[in-house]
């Protein structure tokens, strides 16, 4: 008897097959819960930032060294990053240009402190990781692109 005609091998492949479908179904739900859940950390934190534009400017000049680029010009291009990319990345319009930005943002803010505490690094990796995913993968099966990115490249969608 040929090892896959065994019933033990049998059943453990029908298995795997129903498992290995039932995770797939659920790739649209964990690409949405990624995108919001990234999404929400960096929009509100450009939130914070544009409440009290001077602190931001004084912690851009203080704090935050981010290299290249002067003190204000960071702040604003940090802050405008962090309102408009985590819009973009929930929708799923222009998803990995999105998470590419937001993952840019992210590597620069651990970059440009001087001192971070091991928890919010660990936050900030975490964050990194999901955006690395979803630039690779993309946004997922549930969202804009995949309604309007068809119809802009003339291909009917499926």
């Amino acid at each position: 008897m040929n090892i896959a005609e065994a019933p033990l091998v049998q059943r453990a492949v029908k298995a795997w097959s129903l498992l290995t479908a039932g995770l797939d179904s659920l790739q649209p739900a964990a690409a949405l819960a990624a995108r919001f859940y990234v999404s929400q950390a960096f929009f509100l934190s450009g939130l914070t930032k544009i409440r009290d534009w001077e602190t931001t400017v004084a912690l851009f000049t203080d704090e935050y060294k981010v290299p290249l680029l002067p003190p204000a010009f960071a702040a604003l291009m940090g802050t405008a990053g962090e309102l408009g990319l985590p819009v973009l990345l929930v929708l799923g319009l222009g998803g990995r240009f999105a998470a590419l930005g937001l993952f840019v943002v992210n590597a620069v803010a651990v970059v440009s402190l001087q001192e971070i505490a091991p928890a919010a690094l660990q936050q900030h990796v975490f964050w990194g990781s999901l955006l690395a995913g979803l630039a690779i993968f993309g946004p997922g099966a549930w969202s804009l692109e995949r309604l309007v990115w068809p119809r802009l490249a003339g291909v009917r969608p499926a």
